[in-house]
């Protein structure tokens, strides 16, 4: 809910431990004065951005680590003396709320459920509803003031934006007074929280009601989620009860009674899991006692209080910036990272994508990443969180050193393509040598015994028992597999080879006919443009590879002969 949200960025829960990134107590080396004020000034820049202008710069996961790290940084070394990160008090606005808005703290785990459960017989669960939070009021049945959350003791008059929203009842069917508490929320179909996280929810309800005027269709994807009933019935059970008379049945559906961790969790899980008709952001505790709601103050009570869902971003400091080169000279960045917890995995490394990429972000050693799962799985980079107070230099390969046709050849600065050429060479595309892989050629190229695409080819099994790793039974399997693959057919080798797509598998003659046809040969043949029809005809006349074809045709490798 926005109102848990907004209250929340200013909660430090005691005894946090976040799930995505444990941090020591006493980090080592301990963060110097300059790094403190970094890290409060971005959480300054972040308080103004949120509260000021209404925007997220970071995910709410996000700023509960990077105030998590400020508040253990600040216990570690309390001897250094900072000003307090500026929080900008929240707009309030022009119209008072009757009831206060009071906003949730925060349980960081099921041990703290279990905490808050002990000392109460009458908890119940709803789920956290992420969107924005108003109060609406009603007199005699009719609604006669809608207000948005501001600082939780005022806030906006969106009475007029409200009453075009077909979600909220203009007229109660009871002439009743009342004051409702609750969320408007963008209506999703069949929303999943685990798989698509907030689908933008609250920004797009933010949006919607920020506009001076909103059409039919937009105000249709606004649904309302009430609750709580602050100047209801005494007990939950009335409460329920009537706000299904009233015609807020959604609340009844979603608030259910619990007792015990094991519980809580289980609705955690089912509602982060299964789907549901809005998004949320973690489940709300109540106690069905609590006081009425002229004694309620804009601050988190202690009769209700937030379980969010795991994160689905972590923060991660890089430890060091490494450049891989691959088989096509392609050079990918990937980041070293302090490791974190992130879905019950530990991510200990993360690619940058592309060089360009690393170079427009500058990535260095000491900054602090934003880390998410791809489909769950895959660590994927987000954005930099913020940058380090020192910065190292860090020399990233040059990309001219590096194409299609660089390192046939093991020579300097040459390894890292080198070894993924042969990989290639002895992978599923290629040659698909039984229990050959990355790690036999590491061995092989570490001994000094292949410096070249097809050194391998002339090794017995003296000097493969050199490479670390390969005793005399390894070094049999070796000599078998090497010897087999001059009898695998001449379109094995040419994939090993690895040359530019466009030659055809089941039209592959010999490898003289191929080298031997111009540009325009190979722009006749179907989805071969100019550049491609280029590069082959640069692969066919490369020296070196016009040497490895006429060390294959010595070898009676069929294709490559004479």
């Amino acid at each position: 809910m926005a109102s848990v949200v907004a209250t929340g960025r200013l909660l430090l829960v005691v005894g946090w431990l976040f799930s995505a990134s444990v941090l020591a107590a006493c980090p080592d080396p301990a963060p110097s004065a300059a790094e403190f004020a970094a890290l409060a000034q971005r959480i300054a820049e972040w308080d103004e951005a949120y509260y000021r202008r209404g925007e997220s710069p970071v995910s709410d996961d996000v700023y509960d680590q990077a105030r998590a790290r400020l508040d253990e940084w600040r216990d570690c070394q309390p001897a250094i003396a900072l000003p307090e990160a500026a929080v900008p008090d929240r707009p309030g606005g022009e119209a008072a709320h009757p009831v206060p808005q009071t906003g949730l703290a925060k349980l960081p785990d099921a041990a703290a459920v279990g905490r808050w459960l002990e000392r109460r017989d009458d908890a119940w669960i709803q789920p956290k509803v992420d969107g924005v939070a108003v109060t609406l009021v009603y007199r005699g049945g009719e609604l006669v003031r809608a207000i948005s959350r501001g600082d939780g003791r005022r806030g906006q008059d969106w009475t007029a934006r409200v009453r075009r929203l077909p979600a909220v009842p203009q007229r109660l069917p009871e002439a009743v007074d009342a004051v409702l508490q609750g969320e408007l929320y963008r209506r999703l179909a069949e929303h999943v929280q685990a798989e698509a996280g907030d689908a933008g929810a609250r920004a797009r309800v933010t949006g919607l009601m920020a506009r001076e005027r909103l059409d039919d269709a937009a105000a249709a994807e606004v649904g309302l989620f009430v609750w709580d009933w602050p100047d209801g019935p005494a007990t939950l059970r009335a409460r329920l009860e009537g706000l299904a008379a009233l015609g807020f049945a959604d609340t009844v559906d979603f608030t259910h009674p619990v007792s015990d961790p094991a519980g809580v969790e289980r609705r955690r899980d089912a509602w982060y899991r299964g789907p549901l008709p809005f998004a949320t952001d973690g489940v709300v505790l109540r106690q069905a006692s609590r006081p009425y709601g002229q004694a309620w103050r804009a601050e988190p009570p202690a009769w209700a209080v937030a379980w969010k869902h795991p994160p689905r971003e972590a923060l991660a400091e890089v430890r060091g910036v490494e450049f891989r080169v691959g088989r096509t000279g392609r050079i990918t960045p990937l980041l070293h990272l302090l490791p974190v917890e992130l879905e019950g995995r530990t991510i200990r490394r993360v690619g940058v994508g592309s060089l360009e990429r690393w170079q427009a972000l500058d990535i260095r050693p000491g900054d602090l990443v934003v880390i998410a799962l791809a489909g769950l799985t895959i660590p994927r980079l987000e954005s930099v969180a913020w940058r380090g107070v020192e910065r190292p230099a860090v020399a990233a390969p040059d990309p001219r050193d590096y194409h299609a046709l660089s390192c046939l050849r093991l020579t300097e600065g040459c390894e890292a393509q080198f070894l993924e050429r042969l990989a290639w060479l002895s992978g599923a595309d290629g040659l698909d040598l039984p229990g050959v892989g990355p790690g036999t050629w590491r061995a092989l190229v570490d001994a000094g015994l292949v410096e070249g695409l097809l050194d391998w080819l002339a090794l017995e099994g003296a000097e493969l028992r050199q490479a670390h790793g390969v005793g005399e039974a390894r070094a049999e399997t070796l000599r078998q597999a090497f010897a087999a693959a001059r009898s695998r057919p001449f379109a094995a080798w040419l994939a090993a080879l690895g040359p530019p797509p466009g030659w055809d598998a089941g039209d592959t003659p010999d490898w003289a006919t191929l080298a031997g046809r111009t540009g325009r040969d190979w722009r006749r043949r179907s989805g071969i443009g100019e550049e491609r029809a280029e590069a082959l005809v640069d692969f066919f006349a490369h020296p070196e590879l016009r040497h490895l074809a006429a060390r294959l045709g010595e070898l009676s490798v069929a294709g490559f002969g004479r």
